[in-house]
C-alpha cells in the first residue's frame, strides 16, 4: 500500500529579506527622481530627504524625527522646508503683515496681498510721493521703518518694483529729471530701496529694483481711482528665492541672477 505523503509546507522569505527589498525599492525610486530630466533636486532638499532616513533603519543611530545636527546644518530657515510648508510659511507671513499694517491698510496707504511671486506690499505713490516727484515724503518714513523690520526677519530676495499710470510726465520741473514714466518709476523704486538699505539696514544683497513705467497696470487708466491704483511701488518678498551663503570662497553670493533662477 502506498504511503500518504504530507503536504509540503511553503517556506516564506525571512523577515530581513522583505525589509531589504522595501529599502531597495525606496532607494530605486529616490534615485529615479534624483536623476530624472524634468526634476531638479537642490542641495538643501537632498540633505533634507536624506536626513529623514536617519533612525528608520536599525543599524543607524537616531530617532523618528530629524536630528538637531541636521537642522542646524540646514540653517533653521525656510530653504529647508518642503513646498507645502513653504506655502504655509508665506501664509503666516501674510497674516503677520496684514496685522502689522492694519492702520495703513485702512487708510489706503498700503495694500498687502499674496500672488504667484510671493508676498506683495504695495505703497500708494500718491501717499508716498508728490506728483511727478520721486522724493519720499517725510511723514511716510515710519511706515517704511515697519516694512524694514519685517524684511529683516526673512532670507528671501526682495524686489522693489516701480509703476505709474499712463499719464505722461508734463510738468516742466519734473521733465528736467524724468523724461518719461520709465525714469520716474525707476527713481521711485530706487529711493525706496536706498531708504530700506541705507537708513534701515536691510541687507542690500537681498534687494533689487526694477521699473515697469505704465506698462504693468492692475486697473484701468480710464478712471481716477484706476489710475491711482496703478501709481504704486510694490515691495515683493519672492517666495521661491532665498539668499544663501557661498560654500566656495572664490564664488561670492548672491550670484548676479540668483533671484531670477
Amino acid at each position: 500500500m502506498a504511503t500518504k505523503r504530507g503536504k509540503s509546507k511553503v517556506r516564506s522569505s525571512p523577515p530581513w529579506m522583505q525589509t531589504l527589498g522595501d529599502m531597495n525599492m525606496l532607494l530605486l525610486c529616490f534615485f529615479i527622481v534624483l536623476m530624472g530630466d524634468e526634476t531638479v533636486v537642490r542641495g538643501h532638499e537632498f540633505l533634507y530627504v536624506l536626513s529623514s532616513f536617519k533612525g528608520s533603519i536599525g543599524i543607524m543611530a537616531g530617532g523618528k524625527s530629524i536630528s538637531k545636527g541636521n537642522m542646524m546644518e540646514l540653517g533653521h530657515n525656510i530653504t529647508a522646508l518642503p513646498s507645502s510648508q513653504k506655502q504655509q510659511y508665506m501664509s503666516q507671513m501674510l497674516k503677520r503683515a496684514v496685522e502689522a499694517f492694519k492702520p495703513e491698510i485702512e487708510a489706503r496707504e498700503v495694500r498687502v496681498m499674496e500672488d504667484e511671486r510671493g508676498l506683495v506690499i504695495t505703497l500708494s505713490s500718491d501717499v508716498f510721493f508728490d506728483p511727478g516727484s520721486a522724493r519720499l515724503k517725510g511723514d511716510v518714513r515710519p511706515v517704511l521703518g515697519k516694512i524694514a523690520r519685517l524684511l529683516k526677519n526673512v532670507d528671501n530676495f526682495i524686489r522693489i518694483e516701480g509703476h505709474t499710470d499712463n499719464a505722461p510726465v508734463t510738468a516742466p520741473k519734473s521733465r528736467e529729471f524724468y523724461r518719461t514714466n520709465w525714469e520716474l518709476s525707476s527713481a521711485r523704486a530706487l529711493n525706496v530701496l536706498h531708504f530700506l538699505s541705507d537708513d534701515e539696514g536691510v541687507n542690500p544683497g537681498q534687494l533689487s529694483s526694477v521699473a515697469f513705467g505704465e506698462y504693468r497696470p492692475i486697473d484701468v487708466n480710464t478712471t481716477p481711482q484706476g489710475r491711482a491704483y496703478n501709481r504704486r511701488v510694490d515691495i515683493v518678498i519672492l517666495k521661491e528665492h532665498f539668499l544663501q551663503k557661498s560654500k566656495d570662497s572664490r564664488i561670492p553670493r548672491p550670484l548676479p541672477d540668483e533671484e531670477w533662477r
